[in-house]
């Protein structure tokens, strides 16, 4: 690939996926305009991504050969709080960049979530119908439909929940497991009914980085694809593993196994599973165990 070709502009660049994406790429000698908004690290570039004309700008300005949107408000309960802002940043935003990729003939890297479906039927195939339970899923499924209504050659990148490096424990809903194992004073229950396949974001970053050089050399790799972990844990399970790995007490944790009541203010899928053998059939896609990825991820956490 030519060096003029790698040239990525990347969305949500200070946030969880987002600094492990900047981080492969910037290794692979790919020159990044990466964005934030309430982070803004050294290198990065502040930018309102609700404002279309700041981004149609700013995306024109930097003449990307690749472009991946990861910013998101990803926290169910916060978009239930604030509906429109959720709306305004995986919605509208996502529209805003699809627009002006269109224009400027560049593909988009959308990364979408396993909360999409209802968790009823897994494993779910990348042509499955959707059928989110809650507004976060329902609004991540819009940003993946304008997404890929205004470029034909974009990517949908569907991911479960996601873990890492975090810069504070709550960052992620895996990290955020070991508050409860660390406060041996206050016995708590946690959920052991969801199933879940926590993926590593330095997996998911490797991911991007393989789809962005082949979709600048082939430009039918495009449409929907999935990734997820190749281990399935509850929380309560994920919680065991980080007890074990670091060798914490955990018998003041009870699992939780009680299926979670109809009236719960967001509802979460039972187990979403995805099918992700288009991206092993393209040769892509790789899985860290979870106790290591877990320990490097928490190591630092661990006094």
């Amino acid at each position: 690939m030519a060096t003029r070709d790698k040239h990525l502009f990347l969305t949500g660049a200070s946030g969880l996926l987002g600094r492990a994406i900047y981080k492969k790429f910037i290794t692979e000698g790919w020159v990044i305009y990466g964005t934030a908004y309430t982070r803004v690290a050294e290198g990065l570039h502040k930018l309102d991504l609700t404002d279309e004309n700041e981004v149609k700008k700013a995306v024109i300005q930097f003449k990307p050969s690749f472009l991946i949107h990861c910013a998101a408000q990803r926290f169910p309960e916060k978009v239930d709080l604030d509906p429109e802002g959720a709306e305004n940043i995986n919605i509208n935003a996502s529209r805003y960049l699809a627009q002006v990729v269109d224009c400027i003939q560049v593909p988009m890297l959308y990364i979408s979530t396993d909360y999409v479906f209802d968790g009823k039927s897994p494993p779910y195939a990348v042509d499955a119908v959707p059928n989110p339970l809650n507004l976060y899923g329902k609004t991540k499924l819009n940003g993946e439909e304008v997404t890929l209504a205004f470029g034909k050659g974009n990517i949908v990148l569907r991911v479960p929940v996601l873990y890492g490096p975090v810069e504070y424990v709550a960052e992620s809903a895996v990290t955020v497991l070991l508050n409860s194992l660390l406060q041996t004073d206050k016995p708590c229950k946690i959920s052991n009914y969801e199933l879940r396949r926590p993926s590593h974001v330095d997996d998911i970053a490797d991911i991007c980085l393989q789809m962005a050089m082949k979709r600048l050399e082939d430009e039918n790799i495009c449409g929907i694809f999935h990734w997820c972990g190749k281990e399935v844990f509850t929380k309560y399970g994920m919680l065991v593993q980080i007890a074990r790995v670091f060798h914490l007490p955990y018998s003041h944790v009870t699992p939780d196994s009680n299926l979670p009541s109809a009236t719960t203010p967001t509802p979460r899928p039972y187990d979403t599973t995805l099918d992700t053998s288009r991206l092993e059939q393209l040769g892509i896609g790789y899985h860290t165990p979870f106790n290591v990825g877990i320990k490097s991820a928490l190591q630092s956490w661990i006094r």
